[in-house]
């Protein structure tokens, strides 16, 4: 006999489980379906970040890969002997050595670091053909330097005469008082830098793009910390510090004082936190608010900045203190660069 109540009672329960069903697979599917993807994009830290993306985009505009671009993107700030915390005319350590620590990160999850690499300009292209022509994800000193010599690259002098002359004005008192955002200072040609050499910091270029494909690519690049003992590593080669890419989530790079950074693998929780919801501004000031919370006092005179993007092209930054800045180009904008919010 047909049981009405329990018809109704059964077929809402029924309904109620898929419901939960579909729930659920909506959760693990992929956030890029729909139309609303802001793509092809790059981000960069910095504002020297805008000279890099448009580069990146001369890539990104022609359907090119996400990985070439990022690339071909750091190129920039890695050759500007003006700029001197990356690359080329980067501040050497207190031995007088420019120290290059780079690394690379596909869509594939494929990905590539060099670190304390001297005499080579563009050290995330030797990170590349580290992840692409070896077993290893990392090389550094001396056996990065020969891998990237076989590897066809020229040998050159880093130290220009620039960072020579504030070297050996560092060396006066051999103090290291790091200046928090000096980098958007030593970057502004308008305003050539006025601080003795024993003022002068570093930092780092982070790159996130995200190609017509809706693939991402990361890229970090730095000399590291100014006048630091010869042989620190910071995170910016650190695969989960400096830059961490997951294809089906989004990327997140960093800047500042790496030690903090490494700590908390600081790129790697951001990416996981954008993975549970939080959106890529909420998820890089999460990242600050660890480092806050592990070391208040120390938070206080340094400075970390994170920068993420997801993989809607949705973008944002956090940062402990004033100052930081990052860099935007897509298809509506090709300079803008914002200022990202901060704790202090």
């Amino acid at each position: 006999m047909f049981d009405r109540r329990k018809f109704i009672k059964t077929s809402a329960l029924s309904a109620g489980l898929i419901v939960v069903s579909k729930n659920s697979i909506a959760e693990v599917l992929p956030k890029t379906i729909g139309s609303n993807i802001n793509k092809p994009i790059v981000i960069s830290t910095w504002d020297f970040g805008v000279a890099a993306n448009a580069d990146a985009w001369k890539v990104l505009s022609k359907n090119g890969r996400a990985l070439d671009a990022v690339e071909q993107g750091v190129w920039v700030p890695e050759a500007d002997e003006s700029n001197q915390s990356v690359g080329y005319g980067g501040l050497p350590d207190r031995d007088g050595k420019v120290t290059l620590d780079a690394c690379i990160m596909d869509e594939l999850g494929n990905c590539g670091a060099v670190l304390a690499l001297e005499h080579i300009k563009h050290p995330i292209s030797v990170a590349r053909k580290v992840m692409e022509k070896t077993p290893h994800v990392m090389l550094a000193g001396d056996g990065a330097l020969q891998f990237a010599l076989e590897q066809g690259f020229k040998k050159e002098n880093l130290l220009t005469p620039a960072s020579e002359k504030a070297w050996k004005e560092w060396l006066k008192t051999s103090k290291y008082e790091p200046v928090m955002n000096i980098e958007n200072k030593l970057y502004d040609k308008a305003a050539p830098q006025k601080l003795p050499g024993n003022q002068y910091n570093h930092d780092t270029i982070g790159m996130i793009a995200m190609d017509a494909k809706g693939n991402l690519s990361g890229a970090c690049t730095t000399s590291g910390m100014a006048y630091k003992l010869h042989g620190r590593i910071g995170d910016s080669p650190i695969i989960g510090a400096g830059l961490y890419i997951d294809n089906e989530i989004g990327g997140a790079t960093s800047t500042g004082v790496g030690e903090e950074v490494v700590r908390n693998v600081g790129s790697f929780l951001v990416v996981e936190l954008m993975r549970q919801g939080y959106s890529p501004e909420e998820a890089c000031k999460e990242a600050v608010m660890r480092i806050i919370k592990k070391k208040p006092e120390t938070a206080k005179n340094i400075q970390v900045g994170f920068l993420a993007m997801n993989k809607k092209g949705e973008y944002g930054a956090y940062a402990i203190q004033k100052g930081f800045s990052y860099a935007v180009c897509d298809s509506s904008k090709q300079d803008l660069v914002i200022k990202g919010k901060s704790y202090y």
